[in-house]
């Protein structure tokens, strides 16, 4: 991984399909990369660098691959503990009292009148989650296919970091707040730096969590009720070599999507296990997964405080839109408090949290929020309202995809109110949950990038009755942008 020009790593590896097929929680705990398990073949020759905009297309689900996964969490061979747990940060008690630069500028707070997530569920695939009292009442064990333990113990201390973004409920001594603070966290462990397997053979493999096993967490997930599922890890592989070695993951993903789950999976960070990036944006060869299977996924990369689209951020044609992942507050993994740094597995000292793992957890915020208030649509549709409402950067083309940031960056207030005529049908208009007679004005303010809007919402028994005769009446008007 890299924060702020640091690379912190312990990659380990397995052959698969002839490539090195690594599996990397994207910052800031020392990655746990793994491969899945099949047999070695002959090398595979090296695969030239891919210009931004270009990259296969990823084959078809493959039916004998997801029929070959077993969603049942068990532990994985030989596994044994290798370091310690993350320990807290400033005493594990520590306030941050103002909100993070992130929530004032996504201001998904204002999308609160009409929703906060209450009635969702959200998987977050992960090192675990911390049972800390800003997610008590909603936080669910999910299982562990790391070791024989639960979903809720978070060792390295990257699922709660995720998990906080996503549904940490408010406290009035700090600032910070999820996105969805009534929605419900799932929590799989899936990965784990902290701990190291031995194989049949004798060999020893530092850090535990292949792509066979997040294939496997995803079924878990959708076998268990989730509506998201969030993925803040990636698998960087060589585009010929992509689509043997990440069959069965492609074939759990499109599964889930099926199942009307939407799935939300980190960009992946330049630096982290194989994942490599050139200076133009070029991707040396490789695809990244989950992100890489396209319309079944929503991809994630990462914005700074500039809102300038991170370098450490991979680009690609998969990413479907961006959010904030700098300077990240969050859920404290070892203590009842907040923190803004962690001491990394194999770290000596505290650096700031950062990356694609951090942006990916407030879309998946925002998902949850869209089901929430729009309980009629499907997947699909949910995943099209959060891109299509996105903020498209005012220096990105007018026309075509942005291989850094897709769509824009993620706008919770739109995709939760916009009025789309064409989500209803027949005479029903119950796919828009009730909301609060009311008014929110954000005319006088910025937005949640770079202009201004004004979104009036207006209901009552008496309102004007639009789209089948919901009663409710929303417009949103987006003014001319002002300069960054």
């Amino acid at each position: 991984m890299e924060i702020r020009g640091r690379r912190v790593a312990v990659v380990a590896t397995v052959v698969t399909v002839a490539v090195a097929v690594v599996l990397a929680l994207l910052v800031p705990v020392v990655p746990a990369a793994v491969a899945a398990p099949t047999a070695p073949t002959a090398p595979t020759a090296p695969t030239a660098p891919t210009a931004p905009g270009e990259a296969p297309v990823p084959p078809p689900p493959d039916p004998a691959a997801l029929a070959g996964l077993d969603p049942e969490p068990r532990p994985l061979p030989g596994v044994r503990p290798r370091v310690a747990c993350v320990t807290s940060v400033g005493g594990g008690d520590a306030v941050i009292p103002g909100a993070p630069w992130s929530q004032q500028r996504l201001r998904f707070t204002d999308a609160w009148r009409f929703t906060r997530g209450a009635g969702q569920t959200v998987a977050v695939i992960d090192t675990g989650v911390s049972r800390h009292p800003r997610l008590a009442g909603r936080l669910v064990d999910g299982g562990d296919f790391v070791a024989d333990e639960t979903g809720l113990r978070d060792c390295d201390g990257h699922g709660t970091l995720v998990a906080g973004i996503i549904a940490a409920a408010p406290d009035p001594a700090t600032g910070f707040v999820g996105v969805a603070p009534d929605a419900r966290v799932l929590s799989i462990r899936q990965s784990s730096a902290t701990v190291a397997t031995t194989a049949p053979d004798g060999s020893t493999t530092a850090g535990g969590g292949n792509v066979a096993t997040l294939a496997e967490a995803v079924l878990r997930a959708v076998r268990l009720g989730a509506g998201v599922i969030n993925i803040s890890e990636a698998a960087c592989v060589p585009t010929a070599d992509a689509p043997r070695a990440l069959a069965g993951l492609r074939a759990a993903v499109r599964a889930a999507v099926d199942a009307d789950v939407v799935v939300v999976a980190a960009a992946g960070n330049a630096g982290s296990g194989a994942c490599v990036q050139g200076p133009a944006g070029e991707s040396s060869g490789q695809v990244v997964a989950p992100a890489w299977f396209g319309d079944d996924v929503l991809s994630v990369g990462y914005t700074r405080r500039d809102g300038l689209p991170a370098p450490q951020s991979l680009r690609g044609p998969w990413v479907s839109l961006a959010a904030p992942g700098s300077e990240i507050v969050s859920l404290d993994p070892a203590g009842p408090g907040v923190v803004d740094r962690i001491v990394p597995i194999g770290a000596d000292q505290a650096i700031p949290v950062e990356g694609t793992s951090f942006s990916a957890p407030y879309v998946s915020g925002v998902v949850a929020l869209v089901r929430a208030r729009y309980p009629g649509l499907d997947a699909r549709q949910v995943m099209a309202r959060v891109t299509s409402s996105a903020d498209r950067p005012a220096a990105s083309p007018a026309a075509g995809h942005d291989d850094a940031v897709g769509a824009g960056t993620v706008d919770p207030v739109a995709a939760v109110a916009d009025v789309r005529p064409d989500e209803f049908t027949g005479t029903d208009p119950a796919t828009a949950s009730p909301a609060e007679a009311g008014r929110v004005d954000l005319s006088n303010t910025r937005d949640a990038h770079s202009g201004s809007r004004t979104v009036a919402l207006i209901g009552s028994a008496g309102a004007m009755a639009l789209l089948g005769g919901a009663g409710l009446a929303v417009l949103v008007a987006r003014r001319a942008r002002r300069p960054r």
